[in-house]
């Protein structure tokens, strides 16, 4: 505790150690399509304060930043400090990984070759199509590891909700479109809702 601060310097009390929050029972990968400004710290931030285990940045079709202007912004140092500030004041002892920014592809890829029961699920808007299915009608038992794929501003183009179909299941929270900042914050709290962890 800091009992006292000034220009010349500061007077701290070690207390007594503190437990740390403990760790979700499924293990959350966020696969975060990028966000304009800097709405994707708040994603980063609140992802880790929720619990994720790692957060994917994911460059969409409709995704208004490329690999390029995030490497040369130095986003993914930020957002390493930012998942580095949120884990210490939620008291998670476990900092999340912010993993470098992959194509949509990549994704898919990677998510095709998963042989564990990995449950993906991409939420998308109520119109997407006849595949989607609302949340609070999924049987959703509980799974050691999971993927949450969050789409950008303007949502996903037909061409990857097409592909993502094969390798995820498609999940609508409700009849409105929601904000692509907001999203991961409402669906990692739905999901640990169901899953119990709240």
């Amino acid at each position: 505790m800091v009992e006292h601060a000034d220009k010349t310097g500061a007077r701290v009390r070690l207390g007594a150690a503190q437990p740390a929050a403990p760790e979700a029972r499924v293990a959350i990968t966020l696969a975060q399509a990028a966000l304009k400004g800097d709405k994707m710290d708040d994603v980063v931030r609140d992802a880790v304060m929720l619990g994720v285990a790692a957060i994917q940045p994911v460059i969409s079709e409709r995704a208004e930043v490329t690999r390029t202007v995030l490497a040369r912004g130095h986003r993914r140092d930020r957002w390493d400090r930012i998942a580095i500030s949120s884990a210490k004041q939620c008291g998670r002892a476990t900092v999340p990984r912010v993993l470098e920014p992959i194509d949509f592809t990549e994704l898919i890829n990677a998510l095709s070759t998963l042989t564990l029961p990995q449950p993906a699920l991409m939420f998308v808007e109520p119109s997407a199509g006849e595949d989607v299915t609302r949340l609070s009608e999924l049987d959703l038992s509980p799974q050691r590891e999971a993927t949450v794929i969050i789409g950008p501003e303007g949502g996903w183009t037909k061409g990857e909700i097409d592909r993502a179909a094969a390798v995820s299941r498609l999940v609508a929270l409700g009849g409105r479109t929601l904000r692509a900042d907001a999203m991961p914050v409402i669906a990692l709290s739905a999901l640990f809702t169901i899953w119990g962890e709240f």
